[in-house]
């Protein structure tokens, strides 16, 4: 494939659907123009083997043959609609423990989409710690592969260790918390 344009630019943008078996999926820019081709080893030289619709991402960008791909991942921000919605399991738990929590490494044990759950290990710690499927979209996910490495959030809640953020691996090694 010989490239038409080997300049990059950035660009804003929404996911309009990724599907991590299919291995890509398509963003929007915000300036308008043609779909974003957004290939899964793009978000995973980011750290995610997923993202959610409608996420808000921050790429890099360049024109080829085939049209505008995604060649480097910035930034990937929760969709806002999910910002508000509810999780029961976190009703009872007062919002300032929440956002305290640190972020920790940890692998994913195993995620079942369908169910809507899973759940990953901390290092250094042995106990299961439960990831909602809910918790995966407002961090701007859908997906979760065995083995994959995170940085997650977690609190004791009322199904035991349970996460509250998601993250790609690197934000662990970023955080200053």
């Amino acid at each position: 494939m010989t490239q038409t344009d080997l300049s990059t630019r950035r660009v804003l943008g929404r996911v309009k659907w990724f599907d991590p078996v299919k291995g890509f999926g398509f963003v929007i820019s915000e300036e308008g123009g043609p779909d974003i081709l957004l290939h899964a080893n793009v978000l995973r030289n980011f750290g995610q083997s997923s993202v959610a619709d409608n996420a808000s991402v921050d790429i890099e960008v360049q024109d080829t043959e085939r049209g505008c791909q995604a060649v480097e991942v910035h930034a990937v921000h929760p969709p806002e609609d999910n910002m508000t919605a509810g999780l029961a399991d976190f009703d009872d738990i007062d919002p300032e423990v929440i956002r305290a929590a640190v972020l920790q490494p940890a692998r994913v044990k195993w995620f079942d989409k369908g169910k809507g759950f899973g759940f990953a290990n901390t290092f250094g710690s042995e106990e299961d710690v439960f990831v909602h499927i809910e918790v995966l979209r407002r961090s701007g996910l859908a997906d979760l592969q065995p083995g994959e490495a995170l940085a997650i959030r977690v609190i004791d809640g009322k199904r035991g260790r349970m996460a509250t953020e998601v993250c790609g691996w690197e934000s662990a090694v970023k955080s200053p918390d």
